[in-house]
């Protein structure tokens, strides 16, 4: 199991996103919302991954494991409800830092967040981030995927 250090924010002000190439990624919950933990399908492209997270905001235990098209299948009904799509975009900061922006698709339209992950937590408070970036919701349990997968509208 490996930790996941992350810092997540409103997208204040849209970056040029016809440089990157944008990933299609449908996700969805096996768990519900007030689990312990988070139980995640996911398909990026024709790639299939099972990941298990524990709770947290800034620093979460994540497990992922790639999966076959025929699990995922199985198991995908089980997410009924508690879905959700978006084109994720993966850049580089002049700082050198590597963000994912993900433009959420269907009733969580418009919003969009950009990720920042971190080796460790000293440098994710060191983080500064761009003028682009709007209002950090790393603790914001709103914000949380599977927040949004379950509530279907954007906060």
């Amino acid at each position: 199991m490996s930790q996941e250090i992350e810092r997540k924010f409103l997208v204040k002000i849209q970056p040029d996103l016809s440089q990157y190439v944008g990933q299609e990624i449908i996700q969805g919950y096996v768990t519900g919302p007030n689990d312990t933990c988070e139980v995640r399908l996911r398909k990026k492209d024709t790639q299939t991954f099972l990941t298990v997270k524990s709770q947290g905001k800034l620093v979460r235990d994540e497990y992922e494991t790639q999966i076959t098209v025929e699990q995922f299948e199985v198991i995908w009904p089980a997410t009924s409800n508690q879905q959700l799509l978006k084109t994720r975009y993966q850049g580089c900061l002049p700082c050198g830092t590597v963000f994912v922006l993900d433009e959420f698709k269907g009733n969580l339209a418009p919003l969009m967040l950009v990720e920042v992950e971190f080796t460790d937590v000293a440098s994710a408070h060191n983080f500064q981030p761009p003028k682009w970036f709007g209002k950090e919701v790393t603790n914001d349990v709103m914000y949380k995927n599977k927040s949004l997968a379950f509530a279907q509208t954007a906060p």
